[in-house]
């Protein structure tokens, strides 16, 4: 079953009218992880028995006419670098592969089950989540259904491929520097990393990207993604950043006029060099906008510096917090070599006062967003400003170069907390999609979610990866 051409909300609906079942699609999900594991490897571990018995649990409520919720028998994947009771955390680590299953799972994972979701596996990801391609020493790479030798993006790799190859309708992903919005935009889908708190994290361990991270459903369109948020959206109270209940919810604010009056259109908010093709694509995209109507405003003074090396030093000093120790024991050779100097900068080159100093920039640049966006509601950048990187490497490609740069626009918006999407903008020549990467007020999700369902609408883009499910 291909997953692609069907949304969630017209699955839910067959599954609550009993058209199909459950078991039906779980059973379909698992197929689709078998017939891909070679050619996507979108999954790392699969429970074929625990899904196939939620599902069918499922289907016994709506037999006996219970309620079931917004998800009912939607089955899904949960990224490796969150629990899913039943089920090993890895981490994509060799570190973790002996670890006993997860007693219980995250928020975000219960909420999505308490719906009525299936969990029918995890997801691949990168070590730790450290970068934004998908591949590890235990599970290997995940490859991008648009073109088999590239990669998924990451850190939510497996989650994207998975989504875009048509495997699973809905997973699970975070974001602490661009790893929902960067797979997202790789693998030509829509994406959002919400208002931080909108989805809460919580739990007893604190988040492995402390101050920058932010979980949410992944799916192809909008409008699942908007069902899937109201289904997990709402306070926890060990959450420091929980916001309360939308009401009304995310989805009912995209039914009606969805079309952005103004949007701010930055090429490079002032600091970020860009591919000339990932340029030239955004500005067409831009150029079309206009032609519908909508008010482009260009501006390319909002930061007057990068704000990656400040958001280094939250990323480097969560790395030595969480590995530092294992420098000089065996461990230490089981760990990513090219994590290793990220956890050596975090012991050896963060002070307090350097990550005093990152927290005053995420003040500052929040400032300056506000500044623009108390005028016009949205501003929109290129997503990522090089090339989706080919297997095998860790950076993407701008003007021919490999550059640590390529998805220097993601960081930035972590430290802000602002929400931010991506949609499709087009393709490039070697057939890899490219994204908009669509800014918001701080916690006016809405906004960003109605523009971009009004460019998936403009832009009439199917979901036409060519390699994934195909029946």
């Amino acid at each position: 079953m291909n997953f692609r051409q069907h949304t969630v909300e017209a699955l839910v609906a067959d599954v609550k009218a009993r058209r199909t079942s459950a078991e039906a699609l779980a059973r379909a999900a698992l197929d689709n992880i078998e017939a891909t594991r070679d050619s996507i490897n979108a999954f790392c571990a699969v429970d074929a028995d625990a899904a196939i018995a939620a599902a069918k649990a499922i289907d016994a409520r709506i037999a006996r006419g219970e309620t079931v919720g917004a998800l009912a028998g939607i089955p899904f994947g949960v990224k490796d670098l969150e629990d899913a009771k039943g089920y090993v955390t890895t981490f994509g680590s060799a570190l973790h592969l002996s670890d006993a299953p997860a007693a219980a799972d995250s928020v975000l994972v219960a909420r999505l089950k308490a719906a009525g979701a299936v969990v029918v596996g995890k997801t691949n990801t990168p070590e730790f989540g450290y970068k934004g391609v998908t591949d590890n020493k235990p599970f290997g790479a995940t490859k991008n259904p648009w073109h088999l030798g590239h990669s998924a993006g990451g850190s939510s790799g497996g989650s994207a491929a998975a989504l875009a190859a048509g495997i699973v309708p809905l997973a699970t992903g975070s974001d602490g520097g661009g790893s929902i919005r960067i797979p997202s935009a790789v693998c030509g889908m829509s994406g959002i990393k919400a208002s931080q708190g909108r989805v809460p994290i919580g739990g007893p361990t604190p988040p492995g990207s402390g101050l920058l991270t932010v979980k949410g459903p992944m799916a192809l369109r909008t409008r699942d993604i908007a069902l899937a948020l109201d289904a997990v959206c709402g306070d926890e109270p060990t959450d420091l950043f929980g916001l309360p209940t939308l009401d009304p919810g995310l989805r009912s604010a995209l039914d009606g006029d969805v079309k952005p009056r103004r949007v701010v259109w930055s090429p490079t908010m002032g600091f970020a060099e860009v591919d000339r093709e990932i340029a030239a694509i955004c500005q067409a995209a831009i150029d079309r906008l206009a032609e519908s109507g909508v008010e482009i405003v260009e501006r390319n003074d909002i930061w007057t510096e990068s704000p990656v090396m400040h958001w280094f030093q939250f990323w480097t000093a969560a790395r030595a917090r969480a590995q530092g120790d294992l420098r000089g024991t065996p461990q230490w050779e089981q760990i990513d070599d090219e994590l290793k100097p990220q956890i050596e900068y975090g012991l050896e080159k963060v002070t307090g006062v350097s990550y005093a100093r990152a927290i005053d920039a995420c003040h500052t640049f929040a400032y300056a967003l506000s500044r623009v966006l108390a005028d016009v509601p949205l501003i929109v950048t290129p997503c990522t400003a090089g090339h989706t990187p080919k297997l095998g490497t860790a950076m993407g490609a701008l003007n021919g170069t490999d550059v640590p740069g390529w998805v220097a626009f993601t960081f930035g918006i972590n430290m802000t907390r602002n929400p931010a999407g991506t949609v499709r903008a087009g393709t490039t020549k070697a057939g890899l999609p490219v994204g908009l990467h669509i800014i918001g007020n701080q916690r006016d999700d809405a906004t960003v979610l109605k523009a971009m369902c009004f460019i998936e609408e403009l832009f009439g883009f199917g979901h036409d990866a060519p390699h994934g499910i195909t029946a």
